[in-house]
């Protein structure tokens, strides 16, 4: 099944969450489990996007700022933000987010390619985009997301000087 969720009905199950107003959605297998963002400790030197690392039951989990890596603003962090637990690399990768939606159940040919305005960071890591009901949802690409070139040399130092 090419490492792809697939429900009864040959259908992609993808996770959906916000970022900011925009709706965005990974294969819900690639999600080890959603956690409540908790105490998470800075790492000096680190690209941008890396907020910190924080200890879940004993896995020491690096913590990507989803906004920020995908270059729209930053998370603020509040009641509903979460940290979606995947694996990058061969290491456990926390993705904090605004708030998780629901599971969305898509045929993969529904998913179309991104606008052809969306270039830059976006566009390398969307697979694609569908109509879910009234919103469209952003299908994240989660091999270039967590690709290692995170925040390109760019630190939270350097953002902040």
């Amino acid at each position: 099944m090419n490492g792809e969720s697939h429900t009864s009905d040959d259908a992609l199950l993808l996770a959906s969450f916000a970022l900011g107003d925009a709706v965005f959605g990974i294969d819900a297998q690639q999600i080890q489990e959603v956690a409540k963002v908790g105490e998470i400790t800075p790492v000096r030197h680190a690209p941008a996007c890396v907020i910190g690392i924080r200890n879940l039951r004993g896995r020491v989990i690096t913590v990507l700022d989803l906004r920020i890596r995908l270059e729209l603003g930053s998370v603020q962090i509040g009641h509903d933000s979460r940290v979606l637990i995947v694996e990058g690399e061969g290491e456990p990768v926390g993705l904090l987010v605004d708030r998780v939606d629901d599971m969305i159940a898509v045929k993969p040919k529904d998913i179309m390619p991104a606008p052809p305005n969306v270039n830059g960071v976006q566009n390398r890591n969307l697979r694609g985009v569908f109509r879910g009901g009234k919103r469209l949802v952003a299908v994240l690409n989660l091999a270039t997301v967590l690709h290692s070139d995170l925040g390109q040399g760019v630190t939270q130092e350097k953002l902040n000087a």
